[in-house]
């Protein structure tokens, strides 16, 4: 309407007929980036399968109403302006407007349309500006086209050292405003006298600035161990504290470090999920194998080895030695003359000590499990575990003190077992801003210097295994969404080639995506991988604009490299109109503060950082890459192969075509 000075009606049907394929492939190609993230399986399917399918259902709606709804609104709601007088100096372009031609130095002709009070936003001064820095650039470029492609590979080269340098954690550091504190004290420690230590704690706690209340549980999870609990800590609202979580957590670990030294500790976020494994920490590494005394001296070592990690703290096993326990060995001898069998003695003492169901007891409806064990005295003596006694095939009953030799010492509280095999797992949590991969890693260094024997295995649990499965999964959604949108872009444009003129712009998004993260001190984590598929869908969609106008202006007779640098030109406008208008809508991501803003942080991030940066160097790589294609085009091999994608894709975009004019000459 402003630039043409067509009726309104008419030109919602033109406009619409013009970038209706290039809608189209867009709208397409972005549903395949989605599509896998529907289908990803493990625990990271359960944060990502709702999104996709949900995102992938918006975008098939918005096509339809883009071709629709947005044709009618525009039709109805834009007013044509007047209508200039007739110039004798104006020509027709290829668009079939009237507009005056301008030869440059380099024997470009240009259309420029005469200033009137009605012009268009396109004349104004701010984007006559911003259009003749971008021409000069392209037109650099396109007379330097492998510097602009060693530029290219340079940058797609650093994907790698940037990967290896950004911090990598399965879920991104979300003020949640509450903690916990993992506790366990020394062996031989009585409920008693840990409820005091546990209380002594929880009360100092609640003198750090922005603590609210505190919960203290003792003895919880399966084994009920009465030295072991946790201190839940609740925080006051973000805006009503001035440190953050992070802050609060740190000052919790020095606070720490005033009580014994026998402490085992660690402080972390409350999870979501813990990922199988103890405690929820971040890093959780396992060692299995045969001979407990010598998994005990290979997680010393590692452990010790851990203590070093810069990233790791709140480093800890689960195999904790120095419980007091009565050692009782059975004099085999002895035991075979009196008729007393070793597996009588084990379950006698298990009994005996440990207590075992004998009945039930039903009262009402309650039903209560009645357990039989030897009284408080004949458990807890030296003295009075001698005096039990275990039955025999030839006197009767014997007691232990003629069969055993009893020997007071410390031993392991607890032994794991998965599969069969004696297991113990190293715990570590990430310090703020730090990596856990950057602590898997070295404890993988690590492990390799320890030459453990056949027989023992190592491997991680938790939140550590899921990381490594997200990366996976990521990747191969991604790969999953590249072969998609090949196949889309193969029917729109019908060639083999130009398709990857658009996918090979991709990766050079992701570095930038890197720099906005290590700028804004962020990691990569799942939410951050979302923000990279969405940045591809981006970049995707202004490469698509550039290339469908390109190649719209070679049908009309136009050579290429006018046809490149015109069509570049005409759709810079509309590119960074959808790209200011995504940074615009991410930015309150960016800035969010309260419950969840971790997460919306790591999409926006990527995002805004990453379109904003790599925006210059696409906008020169696409019509670079799109001239160098159609070079190799010309080659006999692909020109035979651009033959058979136009006989294959071909007939789509005639029958497209089709539509759009039945649809247009009925109304």
């Amino acid at each position: 309407v402003e630039e043409k000075g067509m009726d309104p009606f008419q030109a919602a049907i033109e406009g619409t007929r013009e970038i209706g394929l290039a809608v189209l492939a867009t709208t397409l190609s972005l549903m395949a980036v989605f599509v896998p993230i529907g289908f990803m399986q493990g625990i990271i399917g359960r944060f990502m399968s709702s999104f996709g399918l949900t995102a992938s259902f918006a975008i098939g709606v918005s096509l339809i109403v883009s071709f629709t709804l947005t044709p009618m609104l525009a039709a109805r709601l834009i007013k044509p302006h007047k209508k200039e007088e007739e110039n004798p100096n104006l020509e027709f372009n290829f668009e079939g407007e009237r507009q005056p031609l301008e030869i440059h130095g380099d024997g470009m002709i240009e259309n420029r349309k005469p200033k009137t009070e009605n012009d268009s936003s396109k004349n104004s001064w701010f984007y006559r500006y911003i259009d003749g820095t971008y021409t000069w650039l392209l037109k650099f470029s396109m007379a330097h086209r492998w510097l602009i492609v060693g530029l290219c590979v340079l940058v797609f080269l650093s994907i790698v050292p940037l990967f290896m340098f950004v911090g990598k954690n399965f879920l991104p550091v979300d003020d949640q405003s509450q903690f916990e504190i993992s506790i366990r004290a020394p062996e031989g420690y009585s409920l008693s006298a840990t409820s005091q230590l546990f209380e002594r704690i929880a009360t100092e706690v609640r003198k750090l600035e922005g603590v609210t209340d505190t919960l203290t549980t003792i003895g919880g999870g399966q084994q009920q161990i009465v030295n072991n609990g946790t201190v839940y800590v609740r925080l006051s609202d973000i805006g009503e504290r001035s440190g953050s979580q992070e802050e609060l957590m740190v000052a919790a670990r020095e606070l720490l470090k005033n009580f014994p030294p026998e402490l085992r500790t660690g402080v972390q976020p409350v999870q979501a999920f813990s990922g199988g494994g103890f405690r929820n920490a971040n890093v959780q590494f396992i060692i299995s194998g045969p001979d407990l005394k010598k998994l005990e001296e290979y997680s010393a070592k590692l452990l010790e080895k851990m203590k070093t990690i810069p990233d790791a703290v709140d480093v800890d096993s689960t195999l904790i030695s120095g419980k007091p326990e009565v050692q009782l060995e059975v004099d085999r001898d002895t035991a075979a003359d009196l008729g007393v069998r070793i597996g009588d003695v084990s379950q006698a003492l298990n009994t005996l000590v440990a207590g075992t169901e004998a009945t039930t007891f039903n009262e009402g409806t309650d039903q209560y499990e009645v357990r039989v064990r030897a009284i408080n005295n004949f458990r807890t003596d030296v003295e009075g575990l001698k005096r039990l006694v275990v039955p025999s095939s030839k006197v009767g009953l014997v007691s232990l003190d003629r069969l055993v030799k009893v020997k007071e010492g410390t031993g392991p509280s607890s032994v794991d077992r998965v599969n069969r095999q004696r297991q113990v797992t190293l715990l570590a949590n990430t310090k703020p801003g730090g990596s856990a991969t950057s602590i898997t890693g070295a404890i993988d260094a690590y492990v390799k210097e320890l030459t453990l024997p056949a027989g023992y295995t190592t491997g991680y649990v938790g939140q550590s295994k899921e990381l490594g499965k997200s990366l996976f999964y990521f990747a191969l959604a991604i790969a999953l969404s590249f072969i998609f949108m090949y196949i889309v872009l193969a029917a729109q444009f019908e060639s083999f080639i130009h398709p990857v003129t658009i996918l090979l712009t991709l990766p050079l998004s992701i570095p930038f995506g890197i720099v906005s993260l290590l700028v804004m001190g962020q990691t990569v984590n799942i939410f951050s991988g979302l923000g990279l598929l969405l940045l591809f869908g981006v970049v995707k969609k202004n490469a698509i604009l550039q290339i469908d106008h390109t190649n719209n202006l070679r049908e009309r007779g136009m050579e290429r490299y006018e046809a490149i640098i015109q069509a570049n030109r005409d759709r810079l406008r509309p590119i960074l109109m959808t790209t200011i208008a995504l940074v615009a809508g991410m930015i309150p991501l960016v800035v969010s503060t309260g419950a969840g803003a971790g997460t919306n942080r790591s999409i926006g991030v990527l995002v805004v950082g990453g379109q904003s940066l790599c925006l210059l160097l696409t906008l020169l790589a696409v019509p670079v890459f799109y001239s160098l294609f159609d070079d190799v085009t010309q080659w006999r091999i692909f020109s035979r192969g651009g033959d058979f994608s136009s006989r294959t894709f071909g007939s789509l975009k005639r029958r497209f075509a089709t539509a759009t004019s039945s649809l247009s000459n009925s109304k």
